[in-house]
């Protein structure tokens, strides 16, 4: 990715364009995998209209019918039948996850729920993740798990189905362990109750119940929290996936950044979706937002505002995406909550603050913030570490930025929205995209100082 830098005499951001833009954000990976699996384990078939075709999607896909559910794609993807078991997988199998947390977080509880024998592994960046919280919590249901002897991937489940009853979870490192056993929940024996401490991401939480419910079965949700799901299996209903909110926050933060505007339709104030509250945070940063029940609009103003802190632990996938913009505000931005991002596809917080600094700004970290401070950024080599939302958010930061940012790993975005770069070109010209298979081999600004 380059962009080419601005006349040096002139602003660094473009004055604001009336000219409107219809995004074209593909569909929301969270809400397509959730599916993929309620659908597996319903009874009859499933429609999945506009799915997500990502690295991740296609991993879970693949796994799915890896344990004997049948997926049928439709030509150019435009929507997969996906015909339901009426329960969990039996007869074992070894399941390859890839990169994708949601598959090694989800699958295994489903497999459980099953019979036979079930291998999960993935690699080598998705055994770094922690699946511990997972894991005790089927081995207190009766489960049989094997896990390598950090508690990491590869895992066995020899599975003979689960009984249920009461569990305490830990969700302070990820709310995918909490979604994952509650959406097994009705394939076992017995009730299952949860009692969750210090759950993050909540309102990934609120889309898996809302999904559950699509197909067919309630949660009961008590004042202290607790989450109830009773026996009683899934039936077939077809879904049309929404766009992805998360995907959605670098084009909004475009528009931000260069006065355009950008309208994402099919992704409103009926979203099931708690990152699109990332326009809400581009709002207090000075951009004009206007949501409907159908679609959302950002209009860049020509300046970001700072001088503000925020909690975005609930929206986290988007913190990067602020923090990517933030030096071109006229004030320091301080992002709290995020401290479970540095478990991520990388150490979110630190890699953010490293790249920063190679542009020369400078932050300050601590075990859950960053706070970024107004620079002009400076001509620098982007570190990736094969995270998606890395290179994505970087790739916005360039259009704002005096020189050219290069991503050392372009094609990494294809995790999530392999058409990115080319989408961005489409929305601001001034964005030249890599070309395919290219890796950036120019050198990085002297680091600005950071203190953690």
């Amino acid at each position: 990715m380059s962009v080419r830098p601005p006349d040096p005499a002139g602003p660094p951001r473009p004055a604001p364009s009336s000219a409107p833009f219809t995004a074209r954000v593909p569909g929301s990976k969270s809400i397509t995998n959730r599916a993929l699996l309620l659908a597996a384990a319903a009874v009859g078939t499933t429609r999945l209209r506009a799915p997500l075709v990502s690295d991740d999607t296609l991993a879970f896909r693949t796994a799915l019918t890896g344990v004997g559910v049948r997926v049928d794609a439709a030509p150019h993807d435009a929507y997969w039948d996906v015909t339901g078991g009426g329960g969990a997988p039996a007869g074992g199998g070894r399941i390859w996850c890839a990169d994708a947390g949601t598959a090694a977080r989800f699958l295994p509880p489903f497999a459980a729920a099953g019979s036979g024998t079930f291998v999960f592994d993935g690699s080598a960046q998705l055994r770094a993740r922690p699946s511990r919280p997972l894991t005790d919590a089927l081995t207190r249901l009766g489960a049989t798990v094997r896990t390598a002897p950090d508690g990491s991937l590869p895992l066995v489940v020899d599975a003979a189905g689960l009984d249920g009853g009461g569990l305490t979870l830990d969700g302070s490192l990820s709310s995918q362990y909490l979604s994952g056993l509650l959406m097994a929940a009705p394939l076992f024996r017995t009730p299952l109750v949860v009692d969750v401490a210090g759950l993050v991401s909540r309102p990934y939480v609120d889309m898996t119940l809302a999904l559950m419910r699509h197909f067919g079965t309630e949660a009961a949700e008590g004042p202290d929290g607790r989450i109830e799901v009773r026996p009683g299996g899934y039936e077939a209903a077809d879904l049309t996936v929404e766009p992805d909110a998360s995907t959605a926050s670098y084009l909004f933060a475009a528009a931000a950044v260069t006065g355009r505007t950008v309208t994402v339709p099919g992704l409103g104030a009926g979203s099931l979706q708690g990152d699109l509250r990332f326009v809400e945070v581009l709002r207090r940063a000075g951009a004009r937002v206007e949501v409907t029940w159908d679609a959302t609009t950002v209009t860049g103003t020509g300046r970001l505002r700072g001088g503000f802190d925020v909690d975005m632990g609930d929206i986290s996938d988007t913190f990067m995406t602020l923090a990517a913009i933030a030096p071109l505000a006229d004030a320091p931005v301080t992002i709290r909550g995020i401290g479970h991002a540095r478990l991520k596809e990388s150490d979110r917080i630190a890699v953010v603050a490293r790249n920063l600094a190679a542009c020369g700004v400078v932050t300050e970290t601590g075990p859950d913030r960053l706070t970024v401070h107004p620079g002009r950024p400076e001509p620098a080599l982007i570190a990736c570490h094969r995270d998606h939302r890395i290179a994505m958010a970087f790739s916005v930061l360039g259009l704002g930025a005096p020189g050219v940012l290069t991503l050392d790993d372009p094609d990494c975005v294809g995790k999530t929205f392999p058409g990115f770069h080319a989408e961005l070109n489409r929305l601001c010209p001034e964005y030249e995209p890599p070309a395919p298979g290219a890796l950036a081999t120019s050198g990085a600004a002297a680091p600005a100082p950071h203190r953690q």
